[in-house]
């Protein structure tokens, strides 16, 4: 590997470590912590980068990445209650020290709510808390933005049912 992977890696890395912690979060189901998802992520990021073909941007590829390796994870444990090993070898700052921290309860609840839907929902919800267009949801996701559109109806709406009875 070359001095030109490596950087391109932790240039991929920097910028998207934030999205791929905020994917992981979510996913995160005891005894795994998101920063293990991370380490998969990270992991499988930096296995497949010499395959990356162009064909979306590198943000949507990683987006792919991220939502596969948790999605895969949490199935794994929930079939066979496996624990996955750490790598200690990536250290990260948790995103967390950069979140504000007057909203903790709110995103408390948001993250229980979110934890309540199917993977695909939860998928969903994650893109579109990051601010992606249903087009750029669409490409990562493989659904048409119609049905995202007529998805994300229907889930703003079991969420909100999930999370008003915890704000009274």
């Amino acid at each position: 590997m070359t001095n030109t992977f490596d950087r391109e890696f932790e240039d991929i890395l920097e910028k998207n470590k934030l999205k791929i912690f905020r994917i992981c979060k979510i996913y995160a189901v005891n005894p795994i912590e998101p920063q293990d998802l991370f380490q998969e992520v990270i992991l499988q990021i930096w296995i497949s980068l010499g395959k990356y073909q162009g064909k979306s941007t590198i943000d949507t590829w990683v987006y792919k990445i991220a939502l596969n390796v948790c999605m895969r994870s949490k199935m794994k444990l929930n079939r066979s209650n496996e624990q996955t090993g750490r790598f200690e070898s990536i250290h990260f700052l948790a995103a967390e020290n950069q979140i504000d921290h007057s909203d903790d309860l709110k995103f408390k609840y948001l993250q229980e709510c979110i934890k309540t839907l199917n993977s695909v929902d939860a998928s969903l919800m994650v893109l579109h808390l990051d601010d992606l267009p249903y087009k750029k949801i669409a490409v990562i996701t493989g659904l048409t933005e119609n049905h995202i559109a007529v998805k994300m109806k229907r889930i703003r709406k079991t969420l909100m049912e999930c999370i008003q009875p915890k704000l009274i």
